[in-house]
């Protein structure tokens, strides 16, 4: 009867947590493309600005302009998009790797660069820029602060564990 080698606990987790991120990533992508003008208007009155406390020193940062407003918004999309195309591209390869048993650098390089794009989107693009550059977080009706750190957290934590090496790999 053959044997079968039990599968390391680090990798697994890894590969279960980058995908669970790559599912959160491309149903966001997947709602804001089929529901583009539910979050259009978000990116619009964060960009402008007019729900804010309307600091006269801080107002000159506001981009009013649809185009922009729009542009932005579809850039955000395309680049949700794309991290959540890299994660589940991840996920795939942590599973062949875990199959094989021999080495994860592969599932950890992509993981690494699909968990950073997002944790950029969110942490720089929502929570930095959003949240202080645009004043977000003076906003009561479009504060998505909380949102974007609702996707922050999963995928830091999931960098954290992708970036751990198991007593086999050390």
């Amino acid at each position: 009867m053959p044997t079968t080698r039990p599968i390391p606990s680090l990798p697994l987790a890894a590969a279960v947590l980058t995908g669970t991120v790559a599912l959160l990533m491309a149903l966001v992508a997947f709602g804001n493309i089929t529901d583009f003008g539910t979050n259009q208007a978000f990116v619009q009155h964060v960009l402008a600005m007019d729900t804010t406390f309307k600091d006269p020193d801080l107002m000159w940062r506001a981009v009013e302009s649809p185009t922009l407003q729009n542009i932005a918004y579809v850039l955000i999309i395309v680049w949700e998009t794309l991290a959540a195309l890299v994660l589940v591209a991840a996920t795939a390869l942590w599973a062949r790797e875990l199959r094989r048993g021999a080495g994860y650098a592969g599932g950890r390089r992509l993981s690494t660069i699909g968990l950073l794009m997002v944790l950029s989107l969110f942490g720089a693009g929502f929570m930095a820029i959003g949240g202080e550059w645009f004043a977000m977080w003076q906003s009561k009706s479009w504060n998505g602060l909380e949102a974007a750190t609702r996707n922050f957290v999963p995928a830091g934590v999931a960098l954290v564990v992708v970036q751990l090496r198991g007593p086999d790999e050390r």
